[in-house]
């Protein structure tokens, strides 16, 4: 997507991407090209924009960096001031993740094994790269380092997408959605490593169907790191770029699992913690919970598996309830890739975003990090001018500003489910759960139903000229 040096612009293209062959001094055959020889900036054809115009282009496109980069450095600054603690933010310390949990993960992983008897230990074994990652820098304390390596993964983020959104049918709104939605989840963004994996899955697919090896080697490595990155192979055509993204993936996770494995004890431990968690305060089953407490409902809450989950009464009931609609959910996402009939170049975005909160929304656990990975995924989507993820994207923005407000800020009132807190977590998953519908909606009307009325639509009376025939030619059936 990304455009080459000279820039198209009003029309004018280089000899190259004009489609015919350079001749001297730059000019083009089969279209008119930018004279990058002649003196004065004379231009082929009468084109007069030399040297001088191709400047003017580059001096606009950093212009339109400059606003996103200026309040992306602003808002990351604060997000860096409360990471450290020099601004306190109201509820629970968030960065105790990271100079306790992650820490003391990281001194167990140094002394040769996995967190073997540690049950808030329930992540892949690739999640022990990310842990271990501020050993990178040996010159600042965990904590700084991890926070460091953090916002540089948010400023890669950014670059992928500003550039994404340079090409021809290329939009900067999906760079914005990054600026605005990371910083919107307070200083969680970067007190979890979440943020790490959202970097490699929009890297993913922003490589696309262009470099489906390069595609299926970065989902597999974020599936290692934290599973649901596996979900972006869901859109890739069908075809070679599938076969190919498909098996660059599973050759990589397999490989890097092969690696965990032989070098630490206790990598698929965490398998055994995952099946064991409950139903967490703040997911869409919780809610039934935090309800029922005002009913009667004879139950506790208590931080269990690393997080905070109702235990009592018909609490295994909704979990299995929850699983099941993920089981749903992926049946669905199933019959979709059976039933998808066009493909676009913003498809596998589009599938992603729309696989990644159906799974969400049905989690057991909905952990405030989680909505890193959907604005990451949005703002991908909306790299592409023509993407009808708008709506969806705008209702995951609205959900990640909700979040910080449950989450840390008055989580006191999420935990002892007061009106507020109720409200509060109500809001949130119904964003979600509009959100979630709204992208499955769309995906499935602009590849599965659309395509289909275009097959059925009648054909043109005879001899009539099709708009988008070339002139001479009668119109038929599409």
């Amino acid at each position: 997507m990304d455009e080459p040096d000279g820039m198209v612009m009003s029309g004018m293209v280089t000899g190259e991407e004009a489609g015919g062959e350079e001749a001297p001094g730059g000019a083009a055959v089969g279209g008119a090209a930018l004279d990058r020889t002649a003196p004065g900036g004379a231009a082929v054809g009468g084109v007069t924009v030399g040297a001088a115009g191709r400047g003017a282009a580059r001096a606009a496109a950093r212009g339109a960096w400059l606003p996103a980069a200026l309040v992306w450095a602003l808002t990351r600054a604060a997000l860096l001031l409360c990471a450290v603690k020099a601004v306190t933010v109201p509820g629970p310390d968030v960065t105790v993740d990271v100079s306790v949990i992650y820490q003391g993960w990281y001194e167990v992983l140094r002394a040769g094994t996995y967190p073997l008897r540690d049950v808030t230990w329930q992540y892949p074994p690739g999640a022990a790269l990310a842990i271990a990652s501020p050993a990178a820098l040996p010159f600042l304390g965990y904590a700084a380092a991890f926070f460091t390596l953090v916002c540089l993964c948010d400023a890669l983020v950014l670059v992928l997408l500003l550039r994404a959104g340079r090409g021809p049918g290329g939009s900067r709104r999906g760079a914005w959605v990054w600026v605005a939605g990371a910083p919107l989840l307070g200083p969680t963004s970067y007190a979890r490593y979440d943020l790490m994996v959202t970097a490699v899955a929009v890297a993913a697919l922003l490589a696309g169907v262009r470099r489906p090896r390069l595609m299926g080697a970065l989902a597999g490595l974020g599936a290692l790191l934290k599973v649901w990155p596996v979900l972006l192979l869901l859109g890739t055509p069908r075809g070679r770029a599938t076969r190919r993204s498909w098996v660059s993936a599973a050759g990589t996770a397999a490989a890097l699992l092969a690696v965990c494995c032989a070098t630490l004890p206790g990598a698929l431990a965490f398998l055994t913690f995952q099946r064991d968690r409950g139903t967490e305060i703040e997911s869409l089953g919780g809610l039934v919970f935090q309800v029922a407490r005002h009913t009667g409902w004879q139950g506790r809450v208590l931080l269990h598996y690393g997080s905070v989950e109702f235990l009592g009464p018909y609490v295994p009931l909704v979990s299995a309830a929850a699983l099941g609609l993920s089981l749903l959910a992926l049946c669905w996402l199933l019959l979709w890739r059976l039933r998808a009939r066009a493909f676009t170049a913003g498809t596998p975005c589009d599938a992603a975003f729309a696989a990644v909160l159906l799974f969400t929304t049905t989690s057991r656990v909905i952990s405030p990090q989680y909505l890193l990975w959907l604005v990451g995924l949005a703002a991908v989507c909306l790299t592409l001018r023509t993407s009808r993820m708008a709506r969806p994207a705008l209702l995951v923005l609205a959900a990640t500003a909700v979040t910080l407000l449950e989450f840390p800020l008055l989580f006191t009132h999420v935990v002892i489910g007061d009106p507020l807190g109720v409200l509060l977590l109500a809001v949130r998953n119904g964003l979600l759960v509009a959100a979630a519908l709204t992208a499955c909606h769309r995906l499935w009307r602009r590849t599965v139903s659309g395509p289909r009325s275009r097959e059925h639509r009648p054909a043109n009376r005879a001899g009539a000229v099709s708009p988008a025939a070339p002139p001479g030619t009668s119109a038929s059936a599409p």
